[in-house]
């Protein structure tokens, strides 16, 4: 009796997190992707000078990637990287968005397990340094995104209820987030008309949209929002954050 092949499987749109040496000729490379999440695959030969790897794995850039089987023992998480081509359509970042971005891939480096999709947040991210590309400065896009990580996740409460008491929110009355009580009435932070604009923006789906209504609040919602990554982060410290400490303080020295 003829046997069929098993059918390929089709390339994965992926961006690379990050990537470390192998060995002398090749890398390992944490991918994410939307229908696989975080993946881990060996790019033999990556490092020689005619890889065709060599100038395609670098973050912030889409590409199709092809892995190679399943690996058969289970517990390894390792695939190899068949083949990688530039997908196109994402504008450069400029060095003004360069530390934004790697604190996005920080964050689901540390936050996202592996083999875990998430397709949405997939798309918050590539949509997201299609606008830092061209605002680089515009901090409403990392609290965006960071908000759809932590819906995503299943850590952010629905903003348009206090989270122990399910009432609904006050407009003019204003709240914080908890990372164990969730969103409380508090003395500073967004008002209730803004927390709910942000549930709405959030359940629409757009990232432009997100965007806009987190445009006012971004000093408020900054600080409930690191409390409650790191809350989740534990004792590890972003290093992205460190470096921009010492950016800020370099500046202010002068």
């Amino acid at each position: 009796m003829a046997t069929t092949r098993a059918a390929a499987a089709p390339p994965l749109r992926a961006y690379v997190l990050h990537h470390y040496d192998w060995s002398e000729s090749s890398l390992i490379v944490e991918l994410f992707t939307r229908a696989q999440g975080r993946v881990v695959v060996a790019a033999k030969g990556a490092k020689r000078p005619t890889s065709n790897f060599r100038p395609l794995l670098l973050p912030f850039q889409p590409l199709l990637a092809t892995l190679g089987r399943t690996p058969a023992d289970e517990r390894s998480e390792v695939h190899a990287l068949r083949s990688a081509e530039w997908a196109g359509g994402t504008p450069l970042l400029g060095a003004g968005a360069m530390l934004s971005g790697f604190y996005l891939n920080e964050l689901l480096l540390k936050l996202v397990a592996r083999q875990d999709p998430h397709a949405r947040l997939f798309d918050a991210y590539a949509d997201t340094l299609v606008a830092l590309a061209g605002e680089p400065e515009d901090a409403s896009a990392l609290r965006a995104f960071e908000l759809v990580l932590l819906r995503e996740l299943g850590w952010l409460p629905e903003l348009a209820t206090v989270t122990l008491t399910a009432e609904p929110l006050q407009p003019a009355a204003r709240y914080t987030l908890h990372p164990e009580a969730g969103l409380a009435p508090h003395t500073e932070g967004p008002n209730g008309a803004q927390w709910v604009a942000l549930q709405a923006a959030l359940s629409h789906g757009s990232g432009a949209a997100l965007r806009v209504a987190c445009a006012p609040v971004m000093g408020p919602l900054r600080g409930p929002l690191r409390g409650l990554l790191q809350y989740h982060l534990g004792s590890a410290t972003l290093r992205t954050r460190q470096v921009w400490r010492g950016v800020r303080t370099l500046v202010e020295s002068r």
